[in-house]
């Protein structure tokens, strides 16, 4: 298992180079756009996330839920595709009850109401396969896997390895650009040996830019479990999200709002954050 402390090590290692001009941002949005980070970029996302009232179905636990340096680092390898590495630093959980039995044996004193983990890391690689022509989309790929870095007894992460791959296509008319993200997650069961779920990930987004500065941003995104009885730790779960980009200087701003569509979802919550590129390689001959 990979320790918490070489997680944050790993998210935060690109984040001491030359600052350069910025690109167009993919936060606040969940579902992947086509377009890749230029070749010898290093896209940067931060945020902090807060969640209203979230169910953690193997340790029962519901609560409200802090994500604090939700990062992303992306890196073009190429002029059509990316590596992409990313995480949450630190959550802290204020539990508001314990909704069922926990499953899982937890390490959180008896008198408190609240605990904190890491963030499981993921990696992932995109894609594009075709750029966008007159009346067709721009279309990609991008598959990945999460990586145990939580600590199950701390009853916020699942501490599994999961599989991901999705489909991309992006269209844009005028102002205005479509996303749609489609493909399957292999989630591993946490507390039933040699069993998985297979789920459908999703993703639908729109942003509208009203200028140079401003931007609207709106998607459906998650996951959807098909058994009516998913192993716990694999159920459906996701969010709309709608919300607004700024740009000033050469960071973009972003804060969305947030309501939860399944029902282990966070009720509602909001999301800030900002985006904004390095280039490792200025300067240098």
């Amino acid at each position: 298992m990979i320790t918490a402390r070489t997680a944050r090590l790993l998210l935060l290692l690109f984040c001491v180079s030359p600052l350069a001009s910025a690109r167009a941002q993919q936060r606040p949005l969940l579902t992947e756009d086509t377009e890749t980070v230029p070749r010898g970029l290093i896209g940067v996302e931060l945020g902090v996330d807060f969640l209203r009232n979230k169910n953690f179905p193997v340790s029962g636990l519901n609560g409200d839920l802090t994500r604090m340096g939700v990062v992303a680092l992306t890196s073009g390898l190429s002029s059509d595709v990316e590596l992409e590495i990313g995480g949450v630093i630190q959550n802290y959980l204020s539990i508001n009850r314990q909704y069922r039995a926990s499953s899982v044996r937890l390490d959180i004193p008896i008198a408190t109401r609240s605990t904190y983990d890491a963030g499981d890391l993921y990696v992932a690689t995109k894609v594009k396969l075709m750029r966008e022509r007159t009346r067709l989309p721009s279309l990609g790929v991008r598959f990945g896997v999460e990586l145990p870095v939580s600590h199950q007894a701390r009853g916020i992460g699942v501490n599994q390895t999961n599989f991901f791959a999705s489909g991309l296509a992006a269209k844009s008319f005028s102002q205005l650009r479509l996303y749609g993200n489609l493909g399957v997650g292999i989630l591993t069961a946490p507390v039933e040996q040699f069993s998985q779920n297979d789920v459908v990930l999703y993703g639908l987004a729109a942003s509208y830019s009203t200028g140079k500065r401003l931007t609207l941003t709106g998607e459906l995104n998650g996951r959807y479990s098909s058994r009516s009885r998913a192993p716990l730790g694999t159920e459906s779960d996701g969010a709309a999200r709608f919300g607004v980009r700024f740009r000033f200087d050469r960071m973009m701003w972003d804060v969305s709002g947030i309501r939860g569509l399944h029902n282990d979802s966070a009720e509602s919550g909001i999301v800030v954050g900002v985006g904004f590129d390095l280039n490792p390689f200025a300067g240098r001959p």
